[in-house]
């Protein structure tokens, strides 16, 4: 089996490199391809700035990426303080010579594995032979517009930024939502534009800035065009801080409560902001929706 480890938050394209590469190898190899990854995300378990983890990826999400970039296996091992204590060799000899039966893995460019730190790429290698395990890096990924080197970090700064293009353009995705419909304040549908509010199935996922989007709408097998609302909606809630997501789906006003939403990011509109009345807040809202219109 050929096989690569990481957390592979994102998926994007930088691990695409590896993916491709163990895809390659376990195809001329008449193998089998694995990713071994892990859950929840360590820095939850380890206390290390744990209220500021915001994942790219829920674990279904990620499993569904890391096989639609060819990936025949994905294996996710629980992400506990012992197991963050095991040493390259041992999580080498256990997981992947033992239970795995690994012949190759598979390493990004600045790959380390193991306990603080663990082992870069020669000292894998080293470890490898040892147990008749090959092992072998990909060089970096850079961005081809921009030249950067793409990482889960750049993507959740882009996201922050409300650069959801920039982001889509890295993960070579959409970036995506995921939640149940819950009831607001129908305030929406007094105004002529109905939402949909959104909470999240997973609540690290990393929200986009506050802001108008335009977005893709997933729900009932069906595909309709959307437009998001993610903040704290100054005009009716003044000094309110809680943030919301709130979709206004075009051309539909079904009741959906209690009902399964994606919501994917295709383009920021405009900021969120606070107006004199709502009757500026529709005629506002209007014009969004035009602008949408000509865009579908």
């Amino acid at each position: 089996m050929v096989v690569t480890t990481g957390f592979f938050d994102g998926v994007h394209v930088g691990h695409r490199a590896v993916l491709q590469r163990v895809a390659d190898v376990a195809h001329a190899q008449g193998s089998e391809s694995a990713v071994i990854t892990f859950w929840p995300h360590p820095r939850v378990i380890l206390h290390q700035d744990a209220g500021k983890v915001r994942l790219l990826n829920t674990l279904d999400e990620k499993k569904r990426h890391l096989h639609n970039a060819g990936i025949d296996h994905v294996f996710v091992l629980p992400f506990t303080t012992a197991f963050s204590q095991l040493s390259p060799e041992h999580f080498m000899e256990k997981y992947l010579h033992r239970r795995f039966q690994a012949a190759t893995l598979i390493v990004g460019y600045d790959h380390h594995l193991g306990v603080h730190a663990g082992a870069g790429y020669e000292q894998l290698r080293a470890i490898g032979a040892a147990m008749n395990i090959w092992v072998e890096r990909v060089e970096e990924r850079k961005d081809a517009v921009q030249r950067l080197t793409v990482s889960a970090t750049k993507i959740r700064e882009a996201l922050a930024l409300g650069d959801v293009e920039k982001a889509n353009r890295l993960l070579d995705y959409s970036y995506q939502l995921q939640g149940v419909v819950v009831e607001g304040q129908r305030l929406g549908r007094q105004l002529g534009f109905p939402t949909a509010n959104m909470q999240l199935y997973e609540p690290l996922k990393q929200l986009p800035a506050n802001g108008v989007y335009r977005t893709r709408v997933r729900l009932h097998n069906a595909v309709y065009c959307g437009m998001t609302n993610i903040g704290v909606r100054p005009t009716v809630q003044p000094g309110d801080t809680a943030r919301t997501i709130e979709t206004h789906i075009l051309h539909f006003s079904d009741d959906i409560y209690g009902q399964d939403l994606v919501v994917e990011f295709l383009e920021r509109l405009r900021d969120e902001r606070r107006f004199a009345s709502l009757d500026e807040l529709k005629a506002q809202l209007q014009r969004d929706r035009e602008e949408l219109e000509m865009k579908k």
